[in-house]
């Protein structure tokens, strides 16, 4: 039990250390602009290494599947709501997206057992509906 609890709090720290910096790409166009916006989101940007491209492979992901899955059906109206948007498909992608498996969400979202009998899943809409999660709910 106590190893586990070590895990666990290493893991924690690990996210932390994670989430307190960013990866950006080298290109010289854009290192002070997006310097500057990586900081203000109160995050440390890090370089990727000279002539190594697969380290931005994870970013280049995650921006294509940003755009596929949220810009490209949205028209967005101005900066602030590109804002309002990205960041509540930031909190969906990382509280509810099943990435892989149900395992493999970025929170460790635990699968529920069905409640009873009459339950029924129900949709819950995130992304201002573009994208649902899932739940049992008992049945009225």
């Amino acid at each position: 039990m106590r190893a586990d609890r070590r895990s666990d709090a290493s893991e924690g720290r690990r996210r932390r250390r994670v989430r307190d910096r960013r990866r950006a790409d080298r290109d010289a166009i854009f290192v002070a602009r997006v310097d500057a916006a990586i900081q203000a989101l109160g995050t440390e940007p890090i370089r990727t290494a000279y002539r190594c491209p697969w380290q931005n492979a994870y970013a280049e992901r995650w921006v294509g599947t940003c755009r596929r899955e949220l810009v490209d059906h949205v028209v967005v109206l101005d900066e602030q709501h590109l804002k309002r948007l990205l960041s509540t498909y930031v909190g969906s992608y990382n509280e509810d997206r099943v990435h892989t498996r149900t395992r493999d969400a970025p929170s460790g979202r635990q699968l529920g057992p069905r409640p009873s009998a009459s339950a029924q899943v129900i949709s819950l809409p995130r992304v201002g509906g573009l994208q649902h999660r899932y739940a049992w709910a008992e049945a009225a």
